[in-house]
């Protein structure tokens, strides 16, 4: 029950962080850049990524083609002389600023991953410095895994990727804390 507990403070807390975060910080928008001219890259969409709603990635070589000198060739001088794009593709839109099913998502992704925190920072024989240091360890394992990648390999801007550690840093440090102290405080209740 300790652990469950924990996991949903630090879920209301990542939450809340992530709301400041994106909202009056601005880290949420840091890297993301409004297009020169979006009507024309809007009307676009459509024929050139057609009916299929994917990630899409511009200068392109199918995977089977790979293995083709020839359109590897192609491909490498194409990707030099053309810009290069990564899109999330919808054919048909959604209103973004219609925001309750997403939050709705958040929540429960960060109370998960809060619970899923708790749980290791409740092995026993951890003091409050010790779980707090594993909510680091974890915020910075994640963005390791995740944003570092997406940076390499997908050429995601760095200040987007730096605000993204900073965001999540800062929020399980957080959320670490507050799950630390409540853990510790149920110990010492269960002990006396």
């Amino acid at each position: 029950m300790r652990v469950l507990v924990a996991g949903l403070i630090g879920g209301i807390l990542m939450f809340a962080w992530g709301f400041l975060a994106h909202m009056a910080l601005g880290l949420g928008h840091v890297g993301i850049k409004p297009p020169a001219d979006e009507n024309a890259v809007l009307s676009s969409l459509h024929e050139g990524l057609g009916e299929r709603a994917g990630v899409y990635i511009l200068p392109s070589l199918d995977p089977k083609k790979m293995g083709d000198a020839a359109e590897v060739i192609a491909y490498r001088q194409k990707a030099i002389r053309s810009p290069y794009a990564w899109v999330v593709y919808l054919p048909q839109g959604e209103d973004m600023t219609r925001m309750g099913p997403q939050i709705g998502r958040q929540w429960a992704s960060d109370t998960l991953s809060a619970l899923a925190l708790a749980f290791v920072m409740g092995l026993a024989g951890l003091g409050f410095r010790r779980r707090l240091a594993v909510a680091a360890a974890a915020a910075v394992f994640a963005w390791l895994s995740t944003m570092l990648p997406y940076w390499n390999w997908y050429r995601f801007p760095l200040d987007f990727t730096w605000a993204a550690l900073i965001e999540q840093l800062i929020g399980w440090l957080i959320a670490g804390a507050a799950m630390a102290w409540w853990l510790g405080r149920s110990e010492r209740k269960l002990a006396s």
